[in-house]
């Protein structure tokens, strides 16, 4: 059983969590609640109160019945600082939903509610799930915020895509489902208690974390996954059939491991979870950016995505008319950047790097050799797109893992097992190099 402490700000999506607090319950935790004033006039701390079975608080001047214990716990003989007092007996304490407002306090080091006081006075593990407008969420300020939060430790819930508040608005923005909040929170509790037995509701360690040895616990991942689109005109593009699910089973097996993963996604419309940071992009050189930006924080990059290796050496800003093309369209196409052969030259001698190889008949084991050697790669995942059922928006894959020892050969499965398979594999390659893992 752990204690965790739920902070709920101003917003819509305060509804969902009294179900996160409903769930954490059922799954054998002990919740308090702190509220901001704003957060009461979308859910009163009555509603908290009746499904804690404690008093939700709002502010420093109240009185708590349980002088800052958790349910189940004795509670002192004197009435501490609440603030104080709950931050120093929770396991870890989430902010969901995290308005702009409340999160922008955080960033700026404000204490001017409970809320926002008992997040400066934390020293648990401390989740920010964001949950606001789209034109709010995506302001150069909030992401600044978070950016901040970040470097410090915090664990930013990436928002999920889909209706928000206001009658027909759509976009990012929206606070995860309360299983997947729930779900994070037993990530993060497991993480900080080494995967060992009573963190997050006595559940089996993850993988990875074999023999007590935390390897994955802190390991920054990046992965790139999607497929790029190069524009022609202001409608038309060249692009590739790759729908990202394949590096999407890479990302959630390694955050499901302990990793701290990033995504540059490429035109990719999967669920996304709240414990990963995506990073949207649509060309190559945008991909290329992205992971320029964050390729030199990383410790293992998987490299996923199809790149598009040509693009239109000139892209219309208005559409090609039929008229004016006439009978035949001519492109004219240049090389695109080698996006990992660039990051390969900027590596450090502790990270990893695997590339991956969509190839189709003989010879496509010597192709990726030939890859692994010309790109000084630790990895190259091979999968052949000429078998029906797999490779490209299928469910399964079948792969062959080329390294410098040899090859290891996948047999078809879900994507989600073959990923387990990769990240086995680069588990082996840093165990075997002997590179000390920060965590």
């Amino acid at each position: 059983m752990a204690r965790i402490l739920l902070g709920v700000s101003g917003g819509i999506a305060a509804y969902k969590a009294l179900e996160l607090a409903r769930l954490a319950l059922k799954a054998g935790h002990a919740v308090r609640v702190i509220q901001t004033e704003a957060s009461t006039r979308f859910v009163g701390t009555a509603s908290f109160a009746a499904i804690t079975g404690a008093p939700a608080l709002v502010t420093e001047w109240e009185p708590d019945a349980l002088r800052g214990a958790f349910p189940g716990d004795p509670a002192p003989e004197h009435a501490p600082l609440s603030h104080l007092a709950l931050v120093e007996r929770a396991d870890l304490f989430v902010i969901a939903p995290a308005s702009a407002n409340t999160i922008a306090k955080l960033a700026h080091g404000h204490a001017d509610n409970l809320l926002t006081a008992a997040a400066l006075a934390c020293r648990r593990p401390l989740i920010v799930a964001p949950a606001m407008n789209d034109a709010m969420y995506e302001h150069r300020a909030t992401r600044a915020n978070l950016d901040t939060l970040r470097a410090r430790g915090v664990e930013v819930l990436e928002p999920a895509t889909g209706a928000l508040g206001s009658p027909g608005e759509w976009g990012v923005g929206r606070l995860p489902e309360p299983p997947q909040l729930l779900a994070a929170v037993e990530a993060r509790l497991r993480d900080a208690a080494g995967g060992s037995p009573g963190a997050g509701g006595d559940r089996e360690p993850p993988p990875g974390h074999v023999n007590g040895d935390r390897r994955w616990s802190g390991l920054r991942v990046l992965v790139t996954a999607g497929g790029t689109r190069e524009p022609i005109d202001a409608v038309r593009f060249v692009g590739n059939r790759s729908s990202g699910k394949m590096g999407w089973a890479l990302a959630e097996e390694a955050a499901r491991r302990g990793a701290r993963v990033t995504v540059v996604a490429a035109n990719v419309s999967l669920p996304r979870h709240p414990g990963i940071e995506y990073l949207d992009v649509t060309t190559a050189a945008e991909l290329g950016a992205a992971c320029a930006e964050r390729f030199p924080a990383a410790d293992v990059l998987l490299m996923a995505a199809a790149v598009a290796d040509y693009r239109p050496a000139s892209a219309r800003a208005d559409k090609i008319k039929k008229a004016e093309a006439g009978e035949t369209l001519a492109l004219t196409l240049e090389r695109t950047e080698d996006v990992l052969s660039g990051l390969a030259e900027r590596r450090r001698p502790d990270q990893l790097l695997v590339g991956f190889a969509a190839e189709a008949g003989d010879g496509a084991l010597a192709r990726a050799r030939e890859k692994l050697t010309r790109k000084r790669l630790d990895a190259v995942v091979l999968n052949d797109v000429s078998q029906t059922g797999i490779a490209f928006d299928a469910p399964d894959n079948e792969v062959t893992i080329v390294t410098a020892d040899g090859e290891r050969h996948v047999p078809r499965a879900k994507k989600a097992e073959v990923a387990d398979a990769i990240l086995d594999t680069v588990l082996t390659r840093r165990s075997t190099s002997s590179v000390r893992v920060e965590s």
